[in-house]
């Protein structure tokens, strides 16, 4: 029996009426009824408890104490005359004779109602976290959260897995967004650098002989906030085997995920391995997207063909897509509407025509495709009350308009979206290399340290000029649900020789490598196993499951859009002499 309480506010039942008991929580709310009655609600992280005073002593108590204070009751348990069914404690209430203020609240105006707060200003949320996560609503987010990753850890481990933590304080890496630097004082001038994954000290595990290793890994990326993304710091289930292919991990994750998202999830229906697998090509040519929701029926074909020549200036070059919605009931209006937010998310425009009742095209584009139906019909369904979303210009921004309005008419237009299910897929065979869009040369498109297919002789071939780079796949695979991409993973890059020819192609030599990795370059050429891995994201999985639209509702204590924590006041300046001791000089921005 604890001090401070013999029972939680969520435990009392009718068998406990006649028990004296001593409960402790938060004030929640006060109902006075007259001078000799009032109505007090308790709550504590495990439910709430009806208070109720009937004497001068104990009204005079409670009228001098602020909401959300801290209290103490004892009292006696009783039968309530008006029950509450919809509250686990709704059958009895408690006479107190004594209550006992542990933690006084010193502000008569809350900074929002503590049952409401998902409907208060976000910053304020986040200035008053604490506060916020005395909702339940909110605090049983993190519950879920906590339970989820007791989940992983159990299926991992029951897959033999070693649970490995890996550095915070290391070197900075390539891995694709903005390393946050250390300064380190006994070294000046030199960083370290927060991980933005466990990449290189997990492979180096499997060339130290660990077979199997996984860690609830923290990553730190230095980007921009997004409604899937965190700024700052996330979580993965961070994973890798030695002596494995693509199927090997693909094996793990279809056995350990889908359970869980049965389990936690706001629906309780997932996909059953094994998950499909979309090339990635295939996925931007037929869904617009490397992040299809395979729960949408929609998908986009190409009608380059048939309307090049309609007279219609957007289809006069680049490429056309079309993604036919059978059914579709929506007004203009709603047309319009949908079109101008597809329209902010691809930023490229997107037109529509219409087959009526009667089969005849109208509306929209439809003095320009009119005459050009007999041909389209070979590609789309234009059966009647069919709408028709057209996007048009450079291959990438067709495609990936098409994919906006597949994802954004799919969840609008009935019928054509299963919301209520988790559904997976992997997403396979990426491009080894792409052209960067601000250097305009050979870049990794992915991951650097992935395991080009076919080896050293496909970059061989591509050195003698008989294949072309950008046609080079890699060993690479995302995992997507509900059109989230969750991680990605590959076969790692375990060969020096392989990895020192993918550099070239990027214009890093031998030494390059050598100085950007001597850790992984050098443990490689002692020998190394075959090995691949693959990192969901823990607060990514907990979103999908919860059924939220942002991350931060899943995060304890998340940043603001601005990488800022409002509520630590974090970043923060320094003192001069913390500078000085660290060899640093801030100048002002220009």
């Amino acid at each position: 029996m604890s001090y401070y309480r013999t029972h939680n506010l969520g435990e009392l039942r009718i068998e406990n009426v006649g028990e004296r008991v001593t409960l402790s929580g938060w004030m929640e709310n006060v109902r006075m009824v007259s001078a000799n009655l009032a109505f007090v609600v308790m709550r504590d992280f495990y439910g709430t408890t009806q208070i109720v005073c009937e004497t001068e002593d104990m009204i005079a108590a409670i009228k001098g104490i602020n909401k959300e204070s801290t209290i103490q009751v004892e009292g006696v348990v009783r039968e309530r005359s008006s029950k509450n069914p919809k509250q686990a404690t709704g059958d009895i209430e408690v006479v107190p004779d004594k209550i006992t203020v542990l933690g006084k609240c010193r502000y008569n105006e809350l900074p929002f109602e503590i049952n409401r707060s998902r409907e208060a200003d976000e910053q304020q949320r986040l200035k008053y976290r604490y506060l916020d996560l005395r909702n339940p609503e909110v605090k049983d987010k993190i519950v879920m959260r906590c339970n989820v990753v007791a989940a992983l850890r159990q299926a991992m481990t029951e897959h033999g897995f070693l649970e490995i933590t890996t550095p915070i304080l290391t070197v900075s890496s390539p891995e694709g967004a903005r390393d946050y630097l250390v300064p380190a004082r006994k070294h000046p001038g030199k960083f370290y650098a927060l991980p933005q994954a466990p990449q290189q000290f997990k492979q180096l595990l499997m060339t130290s002989g660990f077979d199997k290793y996984f860690q609830i890994a923290p990553c730190f990326r230095d980007e921009d906030a997004r409604g899937d993304r965190s700024p700052g710091e996330f979580y993965q289930l961070d994973m890798e085997m030695a002596f494995a292919t693509q199927e090997d991990v693909f094996a793990v994750i279809e056995d350990v995920l889908p359970p869980i998202f049965a389990k936690f999830g706001k629906y309780d229906i997932a996909s059953k391995p094994p998950f499909r697998r979309v090339k990635y090509l295939d996925a931007l040519e037929t869904y617009g997207s490397d992040k299809p929701d395979l729960r949408i029926d929609l998908t986009a074909k190409d009608v380059t063909a048939e309307l090049s020549g309609c007279g219609f200036e957007p289809f006069a070059s680049g490429e056309i897509k079309a993604v036919d919605i059978t059914n579709c009931a929506l007004t203009r209006k709603q047309i319009d509407k949908l079109l101008a937010d597809c329209e902010v998310q691809a930023g490229v425009k997107s037109y529509w025509f219409k087959v009526d009742e009667t089969g005849a095209i109208a509306g929209g584009v439809a003095k320009f495709v009119a005459d050009k139906k007999d041909a389209l019909s070979a590609k789309l369904n234009l059966a009647p009350n069919t709408l028709v979303v057209l996007s048009a210009g450079k291959k990438t921004l067709a495609q990936k308009a098409a994919g906006v309005a597949i994802k954004t008419f799919g969840a609008n237009v009935p019928g054509h979206m299963d919301k209520e299910r988790y559904e997976f897929c992997w997403i396979v065979d990426f491009p080894m290399y792409e052209i960067g869009e601000e250097s305009g040369e050979l870049e990794f498109c992915h991951n650097p340290f992935s395991m080009p297919k076919g080896g050293l002789e496909t970059l061989l071939k591509a050195e003698r000029g008989e294949i072309d780079p950008l046609t080079i796949e890699a060993d690479q695979y995302d995992i997507v649900c509900n059109g989230i991409e969750l991680s990605s993973g590959a076969v790692r890059n375990h060969d020096p020789e392989i990895m020192v020819k993918a550099f070239e192609f990027v214009r890093l030599g031998e030494e390059d490598v050598k100085a950007k990795f001597p850790a992984m370059y050098n443990a490689f050429c002692y020998g190394a196993p075959p090995h691949a891995g693959v990192a969901p994201g823990v607060d990514r999985m907990v979103m999908l499951l919860a059924g939220v639209e942002t991350i931060r509702e899943v995060i304890p204590f998340p940043m603001n859009k601005n990488a800022q924590d409002v509520m630590m006041d974090a970043p923060s300046a320094v003192t001069d002499k913390q500078l000085e001791e660290l060899h640093i000089k801030c100048v002002p921005v220009e």
